[in-house]
């Protein structure tokens, strides 16, 4: 079991990383491979619209998203974490997003007919953090439900979508139990789920 962690923040040791960190580390003492990367590491031009990736499954931008790609095939979960900026994620994150439609495959004849490769290879799984300095949730805008919704159309099946409201202050997260253990619940969560999907899968081909 490979899960990847991404931190959609340029803060290192931002809320976002902290969640995201923490999540991650719950997965691995559960038993699962992990790896973590940070956006803002990688230079990522927004989709260009341009429908190049429909006849071959790959993005036509040669830039640094080349090198996210195998990282989300070989990964059998990840966990998405994002800021709220003006009430949605952080650019970094909706670039990601938008450059994983080569991943999405449309009938020739009808675009309403389409799927997700993740779909049609088989299913993965997704956790995403949500992290907001305001503490109302109302102020998070849909922060979360855009990470969720964009990888649910990639096929995956988000097991728990983390809220974390209040954190502005760097570091602020390394002192609120109640995100603390809400991301813990996220990585454990992930690889409860993909441990009995390996059990299913043994079963059955027994």
């Amino acid at each position: 079991m490979k899960i990847l962690g991404i931190v959609g923040s340029k803060r290192k040791k931002g809320n976002t990383s902290v969640l995201v960190n923490r999540a991650l580390e719950k997965a691995k003492e559960a038993g699962a491979e992990t790896e973590l990367i940070f956006l803002g590491d990688y230079a990522i031009t927004g989709c260009s619209g341009c429908g190049g990736c429909q006849k071959t499954r790959r993005c036509v931008i040669n830039d640094d998203m080349q090198k996210i790609y195998p990282l989300l095939l070989k990964a059998d979960g990840v966990i998405l974490g994002s800021p709220t900026y003006y009430y949605n994620v952080s650019s970094d994150v909706k670039a990601f997003l938008d450059r994983c439609y080569c991943f999405e495959v449309f009938a020739e004849d009808d675009r309403s007919i389409w799927l997700s490769l993740n779909e049609a290879l088989g299913i993965k799984y997704a956790g995403v953090i949500a992290v907001c300095e305001q503490h109302s949730e109302e102020d998070m805008g849909p922060t979360a439900e855009v990470m969720a919704k964009s990888l649910e159309a990639l096929g995956y099946r988000v097991v728990d979508k983390v809220k974390a409201l209040g954190l502005f202050a760097q570091g602020a997260a390394l002192k609120d139990e109640k995100s603390l253990e809400k991301a813990d619940r996220a990585g454990e969560r992930l690889v409860k789920i993909l441990k009995l999907r390996n059990k299913v899968r043994e079963k059955w081909e027994a």
